[in-house]
């Protein structure tokens, strides 16, 4: 993540309201972690999809229905 978007974010935290942040593993996302994955292909800007593309619509079904793979983490 960029210096500049870390700072926004520490700036919103600071305001008079109460904020939650939860993180949730790619692999409890599958929509999210393939709109990420299609996001390294574009330039840089804003992208904007009229309807969501049929390799999307496949992803989105399973968080749907609550499909999940395990995550993994590698204990050094």
């Amino acid at each position: 993540m960029h210096y500049s978007q870390v700072s926004e974010i520490r700036r919103r935290l600071q305001r008079d309201w109460t904020v939650r942040i939860d993180h949730i593993f790619r692999e409890a996302n599958f929509a999210a972690d393939h709109l990420a994955s299609i996001g390294h292909s574009k330039s840089i800007g804003v992208h904007v999809m009229d309807r969501p593309c049929t390799s999307l619509m496949y992803w989105l079904y399973f968080d749907r229905v609550g499909s999940e793979t395990p995550h993994f983490v590698r204990m050094q």
